[in-house]
């Protein structure tokens, strides 16, 4: 059982709580009880049970709240055509900024699978970068041909109007995610 609270002090005045009525919480790896104005606690590390005594104050300290001023994830914009992405290169030419274009279709698993995790990828880099998509079955072959496309998913990072460099992605998600994000940060 865990509590999730807004800020610690929601979350210390529900442990208090519990204490009060005589509640104590053990599910085999933790033990709460009040001392010296902390909380008292068992801990298994390295195969052995250590005692700890954590102020209200490192509550604070120790809590992971999502930074809600950012995105989590940002939707990619599609490419129709090739005076789309003609205008897409020369806006990006003129912020001297890398694009990345995902080639992929709406059929290919992997590619769908990929798609949120490139948008995730997308908030990471929300200002340095942009992230395109292109479903190769809705647009003109020129475009395609122009991608030299040849498996799918493959992602391009586009500079100065050419392409730079490329990664196919036709193995697992979270490594093609990694190599995506080292071509990133060659170029950005």
């Amino acid at each position: 059982m865990s509590v999730l609270a807004a800020n610690s002090q929601i979350l210390s005045r529900e442990i208090y709580q519990r204490y009060q009525q005589q509640q104590l919480w053990n599910n085999g790896s933790c033990l709460f009880s009040p001392k010296n104005s902390g909380y008292f606690g068992s801990d298994w590390k390295d195969r052995k049970w250590k005692n700890k005594t954590v102020r209200s104050r490192e509550w604070r300290v120790q809590a992971l709240w999502p930074d809600l001023s950012r995105p989590s994830a940002i939707e990619m914009e599609t490419i129709n055509d090739s005076d789309h992405l003609d205008q897409i290169l020369a806006r990006a030419r003129q912020l001297s900024q890398p694009i990345i274009i995902d080639w992929m279709a709406a059929w290919c698993r992997k590619c769908i699978y990929l798609k949120p995790k490139l948008e995730k990828l997308a908030a990471e880099f929300d200002t340095k970068i942009k992230f395109y998509y292109v479903d190769v079955n809705k647009v003109p072959q020129a475009l395609v041909k122009r991608g030299n496309i040849s498996k799918m998913p493959t992602i391009q990072l586009w500079k100065d109007g050419e392409m730079k460099e490329e990664v196919i992605g036709g193995h697992k998600a979270w490594l093609v995610t990694e190599e995506v994000r080292q071509m990133i940060k060659k170029f950005v």
